[in-house]
């Protein structure tokens, strides 16, 4: 097997960790419309049950740099797998509010360490010049799977059967244990471990030269070098602001609660469950368009060209839902606005922040930035589950999209003035200008 096969196949089993996150966002969508009324669930507790998994995903975020810096990144995506697959099968045993919310909170452990590593894992094999395909090959694993769950919440609609719709979950979870199990450490963490021999052997498989390898080797304690160098600090900070970026237009209120918000203007709950397929569908046909070009045109101008798309989308978005109730065809202009703000979002803004995120924190505190960065991302996520739908039945439904439009526009202004471009460049190049850059004069 050639080596640009075999990077395929090491990014393609590692980016199965996208896979189960996506699964597991997209299934809540449609399962809450059925799990809802049999628990007799408030808009407050549908918030809660989807957000407990997020508080799980902050904390497993945060621990999993950590964690995958002791273990390594393939022992610590074997353990995410397993914990996914048991978390699962809890869920779909749920027989209250109380305890789908305990058992989305440890099911949320194994996807935020998964969200976290399976990029870090992808960035620190694959060599420079493709990694911009390859780690966004995770996130277009992570929409595969969102449409994966809504084809399984469209196919079981007509049973409500929300047990198997959580359980099925567990699938994409074993593969990735499985997978996993058969693949090597990535050089950076081989080399942080004194194993040289060991990371040339995989760079040599996979074709890539010692990039990072020597900065991570020659570290002397995460934390130290943090608080020691101004640099590093501003890139684990700009990492934690792309973690903020993914979240802050809004892509998860669409994601986890676009059946609701179409079921709520008059759309039957059958058919708002099958409004998903669209959303599904679109993510996945535009984050192929994503990755083909971020090696191309650039993480930093992809991500301001999909921001700006996002802030038009939601604008147009919070004017035609304001007369949806009253209207069929202004609820399915509603939709089709969804629908653009979810292309520009998996065509730039989430191949570009995922990808930022992996390059940008230096190989000395790779698990503890990357940790930090996920902890950001997720508590975002958490903000916007868990209020979401409280904000709707407060504010409307046309003003809490307008507010994801000014946090938008928020977001195209830090990002023009602080985000570097990282294309073409090796994660050791990548480090040297930030410490150029932010190193105190």
């Amino acid at each position: 097997m050639n080596s640009d096969t075999y990077v395929m196949l090491v990014a393609g089993v590692a980016a199965l960790g996208g896979l189960l996150f996506g699964y597991d966002t997209g299934v809540m969508s449609g399962a809450l419309l059925f799990v809802g009324p049999e628990f007799g669930m408030s808009a407050h507790e549908e918030g809660l049950v989807t957000s407990t998994l997020l508080v799980g995903a902050a904390a497993g975020a945060l621990a999993a740099g950590r964690v995958a810096d002791r273990l390594g990144r393939r022992r610590t995506l074997i353990a995410g797998g397993l914990i996914f697959l048991g978390g699962s099968v809890w869920c779909a045993l749920a027989g209250s509010t109380a305890v789908l919310a305990v058992a989305r909170a440890v099911l949320g452990l194994a996807v935020g360490a998964v969200s976290i590593v399976s990029p870090m894992y992808i960035s620190e094999i694959t060599p420079a010049a493709v990694r911009g395909r390859m780690v966004s090959l995770n996130t277009l694993m992570i929409v595969v799977g969102q449409l994966l769950a809504y084809g399984v919440n469209s196919a079981l609609a007509a049973s409500g059967s929300w047990q198997w719709m959580l359980g099925l979950a567990a699938v994409p979870g074993a593969a990735l244990a499985i997978g996993m199990f058969f693949l090597p450490d990535t050089p950076v963490w081989l080399a942080a471990q004194g194993r040289h021999d060991a990371a040339a052997e995989v760079r040599a498989r996979v074709g890539a030269t010692a990039e990072g390898t020597r900065e991570a080797s020659e570290s002397t304690g995460e934390w130290a070098a943090l608080t020691a160098h101004r640099w590093m600090r501003w890139a684990v900070g700009l990492a934690m602001l792309m973690g903020l970026t993914q979240q802050i237009t809004g892509v998860n209120a669409i994601v986890y609660f676009a059946p609701t918000m179409m079921n709520q203007v008059g759309i039957s709950t059958t058919n708002a469950v099958y409004t998903s397929m669209v959303i599904g569908a679109v993510s996945v046909v535009t984050c192929v368009v994503g990755m083909r070009v971020v090696d191309r045109v650039g993480r930093r101008r992809l991500l301001l060209a999909g921001l700006g798309g996002n802030v038009v989308a939601l604008v147009v978005l919070a004017v035609v839902y304001h007369y949806a109730t009253e209207s069929t065809a202004m609820a399915m202009v509603s939709l089709a606005c969804m629908a653009a703000f979810i292309a520009c979002q998996q065509a730039a803004v989430s191949p570009a922040t995922w990808l930022l995120i992996s390059e940008i924190v230096p190989p000395q505190v790779r698990g503890l930035g990357m940790g930090i960065a996920g902890l950001a991302l997720w508590v975002s996520n958490w903000a916007v589950a868990q209020f979401f739908l409280p904000v709707v039945e407060w504010l409307g439904g046309s003003l809490a999209f307008g507010v994801f439009a000014v946090l938008g526009l928020v977001a195209l202004g830090y990002t023009r003035a602080l985000v570097p471009e990282t294309m073409g460049k090796t994660l050791g190049e990548v480090s040297r200008e930030l410490q150029s850059r932010y190193s105190a004069t």
